[in-house]
């Protein structure tokens, strides 16, 4: 079976690849990298039945050569995270709505099953617990730009309803709630990285809210299961189905547990939502989903807790994004943490002093090229080039300059 997936660079999309080829099939993927990143795909990009394809899925030649070609498209292409929308509402609506659109008329064109990915978002503001797949969606003001993304994933689902009971398209909907996992970025707001990685560098781990508000957590692994299951399920068809975790947890608990897990110094802070996001941001204060519908249908369950996927979180960031060394150059020695999941941000500590260095390195398949840092208040000199320290590899510059580059 030959799979498209739209998003196939992003979290849930590289570990769906994963699985698909895994299984045996033929993957390509279209991904703008946008949001993905090819760090994620690296291991499959010379893999003989794995494709990407660097595109929008706002290009309609690419998608009708892709579409054509594959036997099931799954459509996880999106703009995500709350931080995101809010920074960038129109690009959001734009791509969520329109894209989808496209993707549907392609798959209505060649008569292709299609997984088109929803979220917990669109029940709105509505607090029942559990939540079902027919309650109701309870909104704030459009003046309020995070409920576009919740209006643009709802009207997805009408597309999808509409192509399927107008033009018997086979579609199948399902509605993530807080999928979490190793890879996932906090760059776009997702609450486990982000509280991850501010634990790890002894960062105020920042609460937005009072805290009291509560989630479930999802492991990608079991998510991943759960589509698959789905797609090959004929009775899944033209349904909607929640997937989610069971354990309800409130940030504050969440933000303690990620502290006691990592062993870190940090403090918990409370940001409120205005400072966060924008003045007058509404937020559930519970959201917890009923699976009995799923369960019943393909016998999905969830294999990981809200402890057993922060050990898999903080084991994959240890290794991944927080890396350090100790160069030194004659009586200078500085000590190096790269922090990669911040902005490609670094922090160097000199003696007793600290000094701060923002750069950035342009992704190009899984590697990092060579990037260049200067050193706020330093004024070492460089006499040494071409030490190495773990996956880095370090060399001195002229004045305070540090040149950084990934081992091949």
């Amino acid at each position: 079976m030959r799979i498209l997936i739209t998003g196939g660079a992003g979290f849930i999309g590289s570990y769906l690849s994963e699985a698909y080829i895994e299984r045996g099939e033929e993957v390509w993927a279209i991904d703008d990298l946008s949001t993905g990143s090819l760090d994620n795909i690296a291991p499959l990009l010379q893999h003989p039945r794995f494709h990407f394809v660097n595109d929008t899925i706002l290009n309609r030649e690419v998608l009708l050569e892709l579409t054509g070609t594959c036997d099931v498209i799954v459509h996880l292409a999106a703009a995500v995270g709350v931080r995101l929308i809010i920074e960038e509402p129109l690009k959001s609506i734009h791509t969520n709505v329109v894209g989808t659109e496209l993707v549907l008329e392609m798959a209505n064109k060649f008569r292709k099953k299609t997984f088109i990915a929803s979220t917990s978002e669109v029940y709105g503001r509505n607090s029942k617990v559990p939540l079902n797949e027919d309650d109701q969606r309870i909104y704030g003001s459009t003046v309020l730009a995070r409920w576009s993304y919740a209006a643009t994933k709802a009207m997805d689902e009408f597309l999808a309803l509409a192509y399927y009971r107008t033009k018997q398209l086979p579609v199948i909907i399902t509605r993530f709630f807080n999928t979490v996992g190793p890879r996932q970025t906090g760059r776009y707001g997702m609450v486990i990285p982000r509280f991850v990685g501010q634990a790890l560098r002894n960062d105020p781990i920042t609460v937005f809210g009072d805290g009291s508000q509560t989630r479930t957590f999802t492991y990608v692994g079991d998510v991943v299961k759960g589509i698959i299951a789905l797609i090959d399920e004929p009775q899944a068809v033209g349904e909607i189905f929640n997937i989610g975790g069971e354990e309800e947890i409130t940030i504050d608990n969440l933000a303690s547990r990620v502290k006691a897990v990592t062993g870190s110094s940090s403090r918990i802070e409370h940001i409120p939502y205005s400072e966060a996001y924008q003045e007058g941001f509404e937020d559930m204060e519970r959201r917890v989903p009923d699976i009995t519908k799923i369960r019943r249908l393909v016998a999905y369950r969830n294999t990981c807790d809200v402890d057993a996927i922060l050990a898999k979180v903080v084991e994959f960031e240890r290794t991944r994004y927080l890396s350090s060394a100790t160069m030194s150059w004659g009586n200078t020695t500085l000590r190096i943490t790269w922090a990669r999941s911040t902005g490609e941000s670094m922090s160097i500590s000199q003696g007793a002093s600290s000094a701060a260095a923002h750069g950035k390195a342009k992704s190009r398949r899984c590697s990092w090229s060579s990037a260049t840092f200067q050193a706020a208040g330093s004024s070492t000199s460089a006499a040494e080039t071409g030490s190495s320290c773990g996956r880095w590899i370090l060399s001195g510059g002229n004045g305070s300059a540090l040149n950084v580059r990934r081992r091949p």
